[in-house]
């Protein structure tokens, strides 16, 4: 593989599993120094051990998203970041009757306000340098109704919005903003549903979850020179959409998933 990252360094949020870790291995692969963020030193290790393997260097940066003083405190150990990859996230779906202040909150912190500050600190770096590279991690949700994920849709629409306004603000300055919209993918986390979430996977055209590795190696390519003329834009990794009267296990995946809280 082409080592078209080499001499960049790369912040991935939410690094420590699950999309998040494959993205930060996809990076490494392509010659980036990553900074793992992560909430859980144990966890992280086997990452960072998976990145230095690679032959790159690799450190991480513990912080708890949901507070924005950590989240500046972050910023501020990063220092010089060539790419960042807003993937941390949470996810609960509820109906909106029964979603209270401290979920609402919590989506808005962690999905929303994190990426804005993290944005926010970084992204004039970038742009004084004249080069740089955002990858928003969004969500179908963003775009398609489904049971219970309005206020997780929300934060990943607002998300978009985003991507868009900062690719016109920093694009001028050689600093490209993206987003990649996740289907279903089988991660940690997304295992302990079992069945339940399997089937989600019935509801894409594929027929089947997307593994970490595919999501990654979207966002990869968003951060390379490959996408060197993509700014603002929302690539689909969700597996398309079937025709209608073809999306077989649809109606299984959101009954099961109305009664189910996941973590991203």
């Amino acid at each position: 593989m082409s080592k078209d990252l080499a001499r960049q360094t790369a912040l991935v949020t939410g690094a420590t599993a699950g999309i998040g870790r494959a993205t930060a291995l996809a990076l490494a692969a392509r010659g980036a120094d990553i900074i793992v963020h992560g909430r859980d030193k144990d966890r992280a290790a086997d990452t960072l051990r998976q990145i230095e393997a690679i032959g790159v260097t690799a450190r991480l940066e513990l912080a708890d998203l949901s507070d924005p003083a950590q989240v500046t405190a972050l910023t501020e150990r990063a220092g010089h970041v060539d790419i960042l990859v807003n993937n941390a996230g949470i996810f609960h779906f509820a109906r909106t009757a029964d979603t209270g202040p401290a979920t609402f909150d919590a989506h808005i912190a962690v999905n929303l306000r994190a990426p804005y500050l993290l944005v926010q600190a970084l992204a004039p770096g970038m742009a004084a340098r004249g080069h740089g590279a955002i990858v928003n991690l969004s969500s179908g949700a963003a775009t398609t109704p489904g049971p219970g994920s309005g206020i997780y849709g929300a934060t990943k629409a607002a998300l978009e919005s985003l991507t868009r306004v900062w690719a016109a603000e920093y694009g001028p300055d050689g600093v490209r903003v993206n987003a990649v919209a996740a289907g279903p993918t089988r991660t940690e986390g997304t295992a302990a549903y079992g069945d339940a979430f399997e089937s989600a996977g019935q509801s894409v055209a594929l027929r089947r979850l997307a593994d970490p590795e595919e999501i990654a190696a979207t966002v990869a390519f968003m951060a390379s020179p490959d996408a060197g003329y993509v700014n603002g834009a929302t690539l689909s990794a969700m597996g398309g959409q079937p025709a209608l009267g073809q999306a077989g296990g649809t109606a299984a995946a959101a009954g099961a998933m109305r009664r189910r809280t996941r973590p991203s």
